[in-house]
């Protein structure tokens, strides 16, 4: 009888050493890192980081966010009305180049000393009724390029206005803005960039 019962006890516990040894803790299951993780395990967002603002330009304080939404920006700097009509008509720079008109730093105000230059420009119109204008805006290398940019804008509206005031019909006055884009001398002092602040009048002809 004691021979059986220390049997059972060993039968016993053989099952319980191998059940024991059966169900050993299962270690927690690992996610495979994706492809594009690489070593550091951050997955990198697929889409694009949006663009930064547009800081507070260094030189005029301005924000660089003049540049009205309408604008329509390409190779030949901003155009800021539409041509219309005078979209392909022949340019000629040289009939009104004395009367380029020069700015004050961080100016479109049209100065005392450079109005007798808008009338040259009036009579001219007035005088070929059947040609237009192109006005363009330039700046100095001062400040952002998107400031310079808006700047010219405002130079060159401030120029079509003044036509406008003399009499000028609106359709007649294109404006453009090339900011810091084509000086009119490269140097880098004051010399160079009172040269460079200014507005230009481009003649238009109608096409042949």
């Amino acid at each position: 009888m004691k021979l059986n019962r220390f049997t059972n006890l060993l039968v016993i516990g053989l099952i319980v050493t191998v059940a024991a040894t059966g169900c050993k803790k299962k270690t927690g299951f690992v996610t495979p890192l994706p492809a594009n993780m690489g070593g550091g395990g951050v997955v990198k967002d697929p889409r694009p980081e949006p663009a930064p603002p547009l800081g507070t330009d260094p030189i005029t304080k301005g924000t660089g966010n003049e540049i009205k939404s309408g604008d329509i920006k390409d190779m030949d700097g901003v155009k800021q009305n539409a041509f219309g009509k005078h979209e392909g008509w022949p340019e000629d720079r040289a009939i009104l180049e004395s009367s380029k008109v020069y700015f004050a730093f961080d100016s479109a105000s049209v100065r005392p000393g450079e109005a007798s230059k808008l009338t040259a420009v009036v009579d001219y119109l007035k005088a070929n009724a059947d040609k237009a204008v192109k006005v363009e805006g330039h700046c100095d290398e001062r400040g952002t390029e998107a400031y310079n940019l808006s700047l010219g804008d405002r130079r060159s509206v401030s120029l079509r206005e003044e036509l406008i005031k003399l009499g000028i019909d609106p359709t007649r006055v294109d404006t453009i803005t090339f900011g810091e884009a084509r000086p009119a001398s490269t140097g880098h002092d004051e010399a160079a960039w009172k040269l460079n602040r200014r507005g230009e009048f481009i003649v238009l002809s109608p096409p042949k």
